[in-house]
């Protein structure tokens, strides 16, 4: 049985009702369902960017499925919640791109079940986790058209994109297509859009990776090149670990300086 309520705020709850009965034919404990509003003001302490495009724009990449009200209304449970936290964790924590994401949790990944970067863990040594690999990719790739619905990105700013050279597709059959990695830094960049940040103002992070690449790079090279494959495993390893830490590192010196000017 549901009862559901006026759509009166952004606080909008329903009511669900337990199937079964408790001792003495009293009804089980309602559980409380949240507006999309409601979620945003119960996750804005701890992730003040949060935006409810935000949380449609997860629902439309298939992590979230709020169940909806005949009026078109979202309600989301409080595993819903639950599961939304952890999402934001990853992508804040671990820097862990949507696709990864997704195969964390449909493999049962909730809450703080793997160390995030800079943990220490039982062995007293640091987990860096790596968000992506940069051993073998799945070969999966997607047309301009599959991207922009993905990402919903404008067309104007993937070509502004190619054009500064931070992606840059493959032509197959008169067709250009992405992989898995280029449509995350399409969806990435998308948001960074919103604030009016353009294809241009991205050369200095193509640059700054580009460097760190080539440190990486150079610290590793003869492991890299060797003939012996457990060695060049080894190496593939290593270089994961050095980009967690890197990024993280990068991540940490970035909110340093910008508390500098919030203060």
């Amino acid at each position: 049985m549901t009862v559901q309520a006026t759509p009166a705020d952004v606080g909008e709850i329903e009511v669900e009702l337990g199937d079964g009965h408790a001792a003495g034919d009293e009804l089980a404990k309602p559980r409380k369902s949240l507006t999309i509003g409601a979620v945003c003001k119960a996750l804005a302490q701890e992730f003040p960017d949060i935006s409810i495009s935000k949380i449609r724009y997860l629902e439309d990449q298939k992590l979230l499925t709020p169940r909806r009200t005949p009026g078109g209304y979202r309600l989301y449970t409080q595993g819903d919640l639950a599961r939304l936290r952890t999402i934001l964790r990853m992508q804040r924590d671990e820097f862990l791109p949507l696709r990864v994401i997704r195969q964390e949790l449909a493999a049962g990944r909730s809450g703080d079940a793997t160390p995030v970067p800079g943990r220490v863990t039982r062995d007293g040594m640091r987990a860096w986790r790596p968000s992506v690999s940069v051993g073998e990719a799945t070969g999966a790739l997607y047309s301009m058209d599959d991207v922009l619905e993905e990402t919903k990105a404008d067309a104007k700013l993937v070509r502004e994109l190619e054009e500064y050279g931070v992606v840059k597709g493959e032509m197959r059959g008169g067709v250009r297509y992405f992989d898995e990695t280029e449509r995350e830094i399409i969806a990435a960049v998308a948001e960074l859009a919103r604030y009016g940040v353009g294809g241009r103002n991205l050369r200095v992070f193509r640059s700054s990776a580009d460097r760190e690449a080539n440190l990486l790079q150079q610290i590793l090279a003869p492991a890299l090149r060797s003939r012996n494959p457990q060695r060049r495993k080894e190496a593939v390893e290593a270089l994961e670990n050095l980009a967690a830490v890197a990024t993280h590192l990068k991540h940490l010196l970035l909110i340093r300086d910008l508390r500098k000017i919030v203060r």
